[in-house]
Formats: structure tokens, sequence, C-alpha cells
């Protein structure tokens, strides 16, 4: 008999699930909020994001330019995706699955994968790039009928 483990995550939080085959449907295995990903960048950083200057190209005046306001509020998801990715690995090697599918908005899933090891990376079977954090336990098996068999 096969398990796979469903991701279903989002900056703000994750869920992990279990299927045991075909017609046996999804059971939780582990809820994971993350409420740092909900905050804004200001909320992040106590302060307000750097500027520098740099001579300009043309006319040799100095130019002022901001720091991305956003670094803030992407790290925390890479951050988190980093963290689902060893909490994925561990499972793989004490062998709680065999087969991953990972449900991510694109930028979040982009993160995810990215973070992998190889060997867990060479057990995801399926994705799914959309947002299904806020969709309930119950009705999350319609959303995933193109990537897994419940």
């Amino acid at each position: 008999m096969s398990t796979t483990w469903v991701l279903v995550a989002h900056r703000s939080g994750a869920r992990l699930f279990e299927n045991a085959g075909r017609g046996k449907g999804l059971s939780l295995v582990q809820d994971l909020p993350h409420p740092e990903g909900r905050l804004k960048s200001g909320e992040i950083n106590s302060d307000r994001p750097g500027r520098s200057y740099s001579s300009s190209s043309g006319g040799g005046g100095m130019a002022r330019h901001g720091f991305g306001k956003d670094d803030a509020t992407v790290e925390v998801a890479a951050h988190f995706a980093r963290e689902l990715a060893g909490l994925l690995d561990r499972g793989r090697t004490e062998k709680r699955f065999d087969q991953l599918v990972l449900v991510a908005e694109p930028s979040f899933l982009g993160n995810l994968r990215a973070s992998l090891t190889t060997p867990t990376a060479a057990a995801v079977s399926a994705t799914l790039d959309k947002d299904l954090g806020q969709v309930s336990e119950h009705d999350l098996p319609k959303h995933l009928g193109s990537v897994i068999a419940l």
C-alpha cells in the first residue's frame, strides 16, 4: 500500500494530509500555523526601508534609491518554505510517505520546490499552483481531483 502526503501551504500556514490510497480520503497529519506570513513588511521591520545614494548615469548628480519594501515579507515566506521542506525531508527519511503532492500559490510553491532536498523533490508526484489554504478540509478533495485520486 502506498502512502501519499499532501501539503497544502501558503505564506501564513500549512496543513499536511495523508492519503492511504484510492477511496481513503485525506486525514490531517499536522496543522502548521505561520502567523508571521500575514504581517506586512512594515510590521516585520520596525524601521522603514533603508535608502542609498548612487551616481546617476546622466548629468553627474546623485540618485536616491529605496531598498525593496517587500524584501522582509519575501524572506519570511522563504524561511517558512525552508521549514516545511525540512519537515517533508524528515518524513521521507522516516519512510512516512511514498509520494508527495505540493499545493500552494505559484510563488510560494516555487520557494517550496527550491527548498526541497534532491531525494525529497524526487518523491513529488504532482503539484498544484493554487492557494487552497482557506478551503475547508471537507471541501479540499474536490479541488485536488486533478493531482490525486482520493
